[in-house]
């Protein structure tokens, strides 16, 4: 068995369904494998979660220097065709990808300092 990943659901309107999917993707995981203008699986997710079925695209990104405490993080913004949802990632320094889904809420650097790094014996083989 291998850990595909671990996900974290915020729910932050009060019980109308989660605003926000963290994923923590190690390396290797297939849910990273993304076709051209494929949207991340946590934005596939939060659609689910929102049972929102319209198609929705990538559509561009850039990347934008972060500090995080004493570190630089770059994060890649990505553009979608719904611009109801803001989707960032960044590679941590275990090369973990996360990937933070965000519906209707704009995500501040400040969110980034609030995302302690999870353990790594949490992405280990079982």
């Amino acid at each position: 068995m291998s850990c595909q990943g671990v996900f974290l659901r915020y729910d932050l309107f009060g019980g109308r369904g989660p605003a926000m999917i963290i994923g923590n993707l190690p390396e290797g995981s297939p849910a990273r494998e993304m076709a051209e203008g494929q949207v991340p699986f946590e934005v596939a997710q939060l659609l689910v979660a929102l049972e929102n079925d319209e198609p929705i695209e990538v559509v561009g990104s850039e990347d934008m220097p972060v500090m995080q405490g004493d570190n630089l993080l770059i994060v890649r913004r990505l553009k979608l065709s719904e611009s109801r949802i803001s989707c960032v990632q960044f590679d941590r320094s275990d090369n973990v990808l996360v990937t933070i889904a965000s519906w209707d809420r704009p995500i501040t650097d400040d969110l980034y300092a609030l995302l302690k790094p999870l353990p790594a014996e949490l992405f280990q083989q079982g």
